[in-house]
């Protein structure tokens, strides 16, 4: 079973993620999306090049508890095929998992943490 197939995003915190993002945008041509503090980079499977994804960088308000309890600076999210699938094998080798999941138009999202307290957010994309 594949379990990670690719980086689904990288977010941080900012003291002002609206400026900060203006200023990626502003010197690295960054175009920031609907969301705001964010951007999608849009690309096709290596593989199978009818199928698309997106990687997203992200930029929250450095205040977030979205990062988890030890509030780091930064999340990383990984793309993943079945959810419940990934889950249920890390659940089977003891990886604490947040029972908390979510459920968007574009995609399913949970949570586990890894030895050294570090929230990894993994998403399962919608429609790709």
């Amino acid at each position: 079973m594949k379990r990670v197939t690719g980086i689904g995003g990288v977010f941080f915190k900012a003291e002002d993620p609206n400026k900060l993002i203006g200023w990626y945008r502003d010197h690295l041509g960054l175009q920031p999306e609907e969301y705001g503090a964010s951007v999608n980079f849009n690309w096709r499977d290596a593989e199978d090049p009818s199928k698309s994804g997106m990687t997203v960088f992200s930029i929250f308000d450095k205040d977030t508890e979205y990062f988890g309890p030890k509030n780091p600076g930064f999340m990383m999210n990984f793309r993943v095929d079945d959810l419940d699938a990934v889950f249920s094998a890390l659940a089977a080798e003891g990886v604490e998992i947040d029972p908390r999941r979510e459920d968007y138009d574009f995609g399913r999202f949970a949570w586990i943490v890894d030895p050294e307290g570090n929230r990894i957010e993994l998403w399962q994309p919608i429609g790709e």
